[in-house]
């Protein structure tokens, strides 16, 4: 069974990362997510939940305005061939949740298996607050970007920081 909001704030609470979660209507895209950005200060991000030629599984967190060229990204996270978009009951078995739920804080689902590769684009790292659903779309964590690194280690996971975006791509970051 895949970990529930409170098993996830417990790990997080146990691993001493403080978060701040605030509720909101279920959102499903970034589009639909346009008034959180005011109202939640620090970096919005989409995730993309992707599959190589091979069956590797990649999970790219990026910013969500960040523009992200699925047809050369395989050369930069290391994938074998092309990318598409993993399909929904592929990513309900190894992250445990469903589209438009999709987040790194799902990484608590992959700790035995270890089927995905994090991936974290450099832009977005640029920021000191980041902000997931924490497993369900109708709320909204803020986390240190620091400890977002130390949250994904804890589960098992060593995310690449990476220049996956056209944004951190022209920063050289």
């Amino acid at each position: 069974m895949p970990a529930t909001r409170s098993e996830l704030m417990n790990f997080l609470e146990n691993l001493g990362i403080p978060v701040q979660t605030t509720e909101h209507e279920p959102v499903f895209t970034v589009a639909e997510s346009g008034d959180l950005h005011q109202r939640i200060a620090g970096g919005h991000t989409k995730n993309l939940f992707l599959k190589d030629k091979k069956g590797r599984l990649f999970l790219v967190v990026a910013l969500h305005d960040a523009t992200i060229d699925l047809k050369t990204i395989h050369q930069v996270i290391g994938a074998q061939g092309r990318v598409s978009f993993g399909k929904a009951d592929l990513l309900m078995e190894v992250l445990g949740v469903a589209p438009g739920s999709v987040t790194p804080l799902a990484l608590i689902n992959d700790r035995q298996e270890q089927r995905i590769t994090p991936i974290f684009d450099a832009q977005m790292m640029a920021h000191e607050t980041l902000n997931y659903h924490p497993l369900l779309n109708n709320a909204t964590t803020s986390i240190a970007r620091d400890d977002l690194v130390s949250f994904a280690k804890a589960c098992g996971h060593t995310p690449q920081i990476l220049a996956v975006s056209a944004e951190a791509q022209e920063s050289n970051l």
